[in-house]
């Protein structure tokens, strides 16, 4: 689920009657940017597009919160009217409850399932792809869960004191508490933390796991073999992944705990006393003054180790037991998907700077979102000189706009997309290629499908279209 670009949605559109979806339109685009040929940013003459807008109805009046999938082609807004509550999903309006479960919006991670939590006479219940299921005394954690498949779906309910999981429709074992459900990448086991009194424990697969003061971070291998938490033992951390224990720490670095793909080498954040390090694989590495909070990452096979290190005040990047320059600040540090490429932003004063490989290039007010190629070949990211923004791709700057947003390769590499915000107005370019102009767009960006087609939603004078921009063979 995606938040809402506050001045792009909700902020901006007027309140209508909703609408059913309706037929698609052609649209033509805005003149192309010309910029150099073959850059990717653009194609001067060329135009390799065609933009087909679909209504999906307007914006309805007394919104209070709205969701996208996170393949950008769907929408759904919590509706409030009087006493009463609804759901609106692509235009299309639900039924009308006693109130929808605030945050219990959810789409399915392939968009084709929602899911949320209401309520009628005093009792909670989910309702999963239009259907009612079995009501309770609440459903806690409100939001359902699914599968990564989208396939299975879970949720917490509550019957007087006691809380079970439902999975798939079928209730499971009670306890004083759950928390942190989670489905593994195959979406084929369930594991979540369940409370007995003041212990905490994991459940996998309805067996319950060892018993400790606390737990966090549950976590599957990206395999689904493995599953990996934080334990809390009096005033000790440990990390606990199978049936391995890992050293007595001080602390665990919040979601710093990654797998490599195939489940077999693990990596953490970890503090003894005020130093903080990185343990690889039950070892621990240098001590530093902080590690960066989500900077630990491994490439896909496990060889290499990336992360951000404090020191002395300065900021470093450590790889592969290396370290880097030390800048007066750092961020967006990204492997590239064959793990054989490292980038990221560094700040000298008041000066931002992209260090790819080692090299660091031109000096900008600003950067954002650094982001590789399929193929590890090609380098983008936004930059700020003289109050503009624009993409930077293999060294190459675009042209300047108001802000930039949602910066993505095609799946071949050869074009970049973004949001450009144009004064008040937000636009989608690809490849040069200006879309028209909208009110704004759900927070996350452009999509690209594996046909080259670009797909995303976006508002316009208070109606909601889902927007594709598809290939022209020539």
């Amino acid at each position: 689920m995606r938040a809402i670009r506050v001045l792009a949605l909700l902020a901006i559109f007027a309140p209508v009657a909703v609408c059913a979806e309706e037929s698609p339109q052609t649209v033509q685009p805005s003149q192309p940017e010309r910029l150099l040929r073959r850059s990717g940013l653009g194609d001067a003459g060329a135009v390799p597009y065609k933009i087909e807008e679909v209504p999906l109805g307007p914006v309805p009046s007394g919104v209070v919160e709205a969701a996208t999938s996170t393949d950008g082609c769907h929408m759904a807004f919590v509706v409030a009217k009087g006493d009463k509550g609804f759901v609106v999903i692509d235009g299309h309006a639900g039924p009308e409850y006693d109130g929808i479960g605030k945050g219990s919006l959810a789409f399915s991670p392939e968009g084709k399932r929602v899911a949320y939590v209401a309520g009628k006479g005093g009792k909670q219940f989910a309702v999963i792809d239009g259907q009612e299921g079995k009501a309770y005394d609440g459903i806690v954690g409100i939001t359902p869960v699914f599968s990564p498949d989208g396939k299975r779906v879970a949720y917490v309910a509550g019957k007087g004191d006691k809380r079970f999981v439902v999975l798939d429709g079928q209730e499971g074992t009670e306890y004083d508490g759950i928390a942190g459900l989670l489905f593994s990448p195959d979406g084929k086991r369930m594991a979540y933390v369940a409370g007995k009194g003041d212990k905490r424990f994991v459940v996998l697969e309805g067996q319950e796991g060892t018993a400790y003061d606390g737990i966090a971070g549950l976590l599957f291998s990206p395999d689904g073999k493995q599953v990996a938490y934080e334990a809390k033992k009096g005033d000790k951390r440990v990390v606990v992944i199978g049936s391995q224990v890992g050293p007595e720490c001080d602390g665990i670095l919040k979601g710093s705990l990654v797998f490599r793909q195939d489940g077999q080498r693990v990596a953490y954040g970890a503090k003894k006393g005020d130093k903080w390090f990185v343990v690889i694989d039950g070892q621990a590495g240098p001590e530093y003054d902080g590690i960066g909070d989500g900077s630990l990452i491994l490439s896909p096979e496990g060889k290499r180790v990336a992360y951000v290190a404090g020191k002395g005040g300065k900021q470093l990047v450590v790889i592969d037991g290396q370290e880097g320059p030390a800048y007066d600040g750092t961020a967006g540090l990204v492997l590239s998907p064959d793990g054989k490429r490292v980038a990221y932003a560094a700040r000298k004063g008041d000066k931002w700077c992209v260090i790819i490989d080692g090299q660091a290039g031109t000096e900008y007010q600003g950067v954002t979102g650094v982001v590789f190629s399929p193929d590890g070949k090609r380098v983008a990211y936004g930059a700020k000189k003289g109050g503009r923004w624009f993409v930077v791709l293999d060294g190459q700057a675009g042209p300047a706009y108001d802000g930039i947003a949602g910066l993505v390769f095609s799946p071949n590499g050869e074009r970049v997309a973004y949001e450009a915000k144009k004064g008040d107005r937000w636009v989608v370019v690809i490849g040069g290629q200006v879309g028209p102009e909208y009110d704004g767009f759900p927070q996350g960006g452009p999509v690209f499908r594996p046909d080259g087609t670009l797909e995303y939603l976006a508002g316009k004078a208070g109606t909601l279209f889902r927007v594709k921009h598809v290939p022209v063979e020539k």
